[in-house]
């Protein structure tokens, strides 16, 4: 297992009971919390807001994000880094540190030629020069092309049955351990809960990727629990 759970929150506003404004509230403050907790990564995964409306989501998140960071009782801890689902051109313009890509999304290659290019240096002074770059992966030959393509880190899925998507088939501890033998992290999801989430570790994988599991628990509870 490894030293050190990575966790992953991936955001997802439609969960929260309320109008549109009473949802986004809502998860900017589970996003402060993931970030007080110790959270390794944040995924903002809101795919059905316009660019406008995600580049506007974005910045306050990245805005959260630093509140949490000033507020934190340890300055030594670690800040989240927060990625933005699938568009880089919104990650490179809100200062993010990164982009999650879909199994099928451009190559690694091609989000670090637009990372590079002038408007994203001139919209974040402070960013990495090197996005983090998680992929999606449904199969252990999709992991190997990830680590071939200079990803940062691969998130396998489905693991275990999800309760929204019961029609499709969990790959299981067993090809997540395959999955967990190519060069690169993985992070396991689908159907993640505290309950079996240290099999997943203990078949390999780097670290918990998830959205029930912290939208609807206490984060620090749950970062306690995961990392124990």
């Amino acid at each position: 297992m490894p030293a050190r759970c990575l966790l992953y929150y991936i955001t997802d506003r439609s969960a929260f009971l309320g109008d549109e404004s009473a949802r986004r509230r809502r998860l900017l403050e589970k996003i402060s919390e993931a970030a007080r907790a110790g959270v390794n990564y944040i995924q903002l995964r809101e795919k059905d807001l316009s660019t406008r409306e995600l580049e506007a989501l974005a910045r306050e998140a990245v805005r959260a994000i630093r509140q949490a960071e000033k507020l934190a009782p340890d300055p030594w801890a670690l800040t989240p880094a927060l990625l933005i689902n699938s568009r880089t051109d919104v990650a490179s313009a809100v200062g993010a540190d990164g982009v999650h890509l879909r199994s099928d999304d451009v190559s690694p290659q091609e989000v670090r030629e637009v990372w590079s290019c002038g408007r994203g240096r001139l919209a974040r002074a402070g960013s990495p020069q090197t996005p983090l770059i998680g992929v999606s992966c449904h199969s252990p030959s999709e992991v190997v092309q990830a680590a071939a393509n200079g990803a940062t880190f691969a998130v396998f899925a489905p693991v275990f049955e999800k309760k929204d998507s019961p029609a499709t088939p969990p790959n299981g501890l067993a090809m997540l351990a395959q999955a967990c033998r190519a060069n690169i992290p993985v992070l396991a999801l689908g159907g993640i809960t505290l309950a079996n989430a240290r099999s997943c570790l203990e078949a390999g994988a780097a670290g918990i990727a998830a959205i029930r599991l912290f939208q609807e628990n206490d984060i620090a509870e749950a970062v306690r629990t995961l990392c124990a």
